[in-house]
C-alpha cells in the first residue's frame, strides 16, 4: 500500500534536484571545440612538417582553409539553435567552473602551437612564402584567441584579466583588454565608437579607424583610471604597460630562440589576427544606432543594437559571440548562459560565413544595407550612417535626410 507513495516521494525529490551536466546543457562537451582549435593548428603544422613537398603549401594554408571554407560549410549543414536557458538554468550555468576552465585551456595550447610554428619557420628549408603562409595560418588561431581574451576580459578576477592579456600577447593587441569592456561597451552602436561600423563604410575604411581609435581610447581610459588614483600614466600600476611588456617579451624571446628568420612570420600572424578580429567587429554593429533622449543622452544598449546569429558551429568556436545582444546587455554573463532575442536583427549567416563578404564592399552592401533599411522600417534617419556616403545612401533608398531638412530651415 505504501509503495506508490514512496515512488511519488522519490519522483518529487528527483524533480527538486538541480540540473547538471548534459541535462543542464546539451552542448556541454561540444564547447571543447573552441580550445581544440589551436590543437587543430598543431595538426596543420605537423602536416606541413611531414607532408611530401607538393602538399606542403596546402598545409601551410590550413588555417584559412579551416576558417573560411570548412567551418562555413559545416555551419550551413548543421544549422541553428535558438534555444534559451531558463532563468534558473542561467544561474546554474554561471556557477559551473567547467566553462571557465575550458576557456583558459585554449591558452597553453595556443602557445604550444606558436612555439611549434616558430620552430618550423626558423628552418633553412622554409621559404619566405611558406613563412608568410604559416603566419596567416597561425594568425587565424591567434585571431580567435582574441575572442578567448574577450571572454576573459569581462571577468572581475585579476588572474582572468591577465590570462586575457596572455591570449593577446602573440597578436600584440593588449590594449583590447582595456578598451573593449570600458570603451566599446559604453559607446557601442554610436558614431563615437571606433569599434562600431557605419552603414556605407567599407571594411578598409573601418580598419584604420577602429585600430587607431581603439588604441587611443585605451590610453585615455587607463590615463583617467590612474589619474583618479593620483598616479601618472607611467605608473607601475598601468595595465596597458603590463600587457605591452608581456607582448614585447614574447616576441623578443621568439626572435632570440629561433633567430631573425621568424620576423616575417611574427609580423604576418599578428597582422592577420588583428585583421580577422576586426572583420568580426565590423560585422557586429554595422549600421545600427542607439537613439538619443530629450537630454541628448544615448539610450541604453538594447537587443536591436547588435547583429545576431544562432548558427551552432560558429557559436561553438566563438563562445556564442553571435548572441551579441545578450552579451551587451549583460557583459559579465559567461558565454554558456547567453540568450537569443527574437527582436534582435539577424545576419544572413554565421560570422564564419560572413567574413569573406565583409571584405568585398559591393557584396557586403548588397547583403546588408537592405537589412539595415528593413530593420529601421525604411527610416534610415535612425541608422548609423557613414558621413561620406550619407547623401548617396539616402538617394539610393529614396529617403529624405532630416539632417539636411533641419539645417536648411
Amino acid at each position: 500500500m505504501n509503495a506508490p507513495i514512496h515512488l511519488a516521494e522519490q519522483h518529487f525529490i528527483e524533480q527538486q534536484q538541480p540540473k547538471k551536466g548534459l541535462a543542464l546543457d546539451k552542448k556541454r562537451y561540444l564547447w571543447a571545440i573552441s580550445p581544440a582549435l589551436p590543437a587543430i593548428g598543431i595538426g596543420i603544422l605537423a602536416g606541413y612538417q611531414f607532408a611530401p613537398k607538393p602538399f606542403k603549401k596546402i598545409f601551410a594554408m590550413g588555417g584559412p582553409i579551416v576558417l573560411h571554407l570548412i567551418i562555413p560549410a559545416i555551419d550551413s549543414l548543421i544549422g541553428q539553435d535558438a534555444n534559451n536557458p531558463s532563468q534558473e538554468d542561467i544561474q546554474l550555468l554561471e556557477q559551473d567552473p567547467y566553462y571557465s576552465r575550458l576557456v583558459k585551456t585554449f591558452i597553453p595550447i595556443q602557445y604550444a602551437a606558436n612555439l611549434y610554428a616558430c620552430y618550423l619557420v626558423s628552418r633553412k628549408s622554409t621559404t619566405l612564402l611558406d613563412k608568410i603562409l604559416l603566419g596567416i595560418s597561425m594568425g587565424a588561431i591567434n585571431g580567435v584567441a582574441i575572442n578567448t581574451a574577450h571572454e576573459l576580459s569581462h571577468k572581475h578576477n585579476k588572474l582572468d584579466q591577465y590570462a586575457s592579456h596572455l591570449a593577446l600577447v602573440p597578436s600584440a593587441y593588449n590594449h583590447f583588454r582595456i578598451e573593449h569592456p570600458y570603451g566599446h561597451h559604453k559607446r557601442a552602436a554610436t558614431p563615437e565608437d571606433p569599434a562600431s561600423s557605419q552603414m556605407g563604410e567599407t571594411f578598409y575604411e573601418f580598419l584604420p579607424r577602429t585600430v587607431i581609435g581603439s588604441f587611443k581610447s585605451a590610453i585615455e581610459i587607463e590615463t583617467r583610471r590612474l589619474k583618479r588614483k593620483g598616479l601618472s600614466f607611467w605608473s607601475k600600476e598601468n595595465e596597458l604597460l603590463h600587457g605591452w611588456a608581456m607582448s614585447a617579451a614574447f616576441h623578443t624571446a621568439m626572435i632570440k630562440l629561433f633567430g631573425k628568420e621568424v620576423i616575417p612570420f611574427l609580423t604576418t600572424q599578428s597582422a592577420y589576427a588583428i585583421g580577422l578580429f576586426e572583420v568580426i567587429n565590423y560585422i557586429e554593429h554595422y549600421g545600427l544606432l542607439r537613439q538619443k533622449d530629450e537630454k541628448g543622452r544615448y539610450e541604453r544598449t538594447m537587443p536591436e543594437h547588435s547583429w545576431n546569429n544562432n548558427n551552432i558551429v560558429t557559436n561553438l568556436f566563438l563562445y556564442q559571440l553571435q548572441r551579441h545582444s545578450d552579451h551587451h546587455a549583460y557583459p559579465t554573463r559567461p558565454f554558456q548562459a547567453l540568450r537569443h532575442f527574437e527582436e534582435a536583427p539577424e545576419l544572413p549567416s554565421g560570422y564564419a560565413t560572413m567574413l569573406l563578404p565583409a571584405l568585398i564592399p559591393r557584396l557586403w552592401f548588397k547583403m546588408m544595407d537592405q537589412r539595415v533599411f528593413d530593420h529601421y522600417q525604411g527610416d534610415l534617419n535612425r541608422a548609423n550612417i557613414y558621413p561620406k556616403r550619407r547623401a548617396e545612401i539616402f538617394k539610393k533608398f529614396g529617403i529624405i535626410d532630416r539632417l539636411l531638412s533641419n539645417s536648411s530651415e
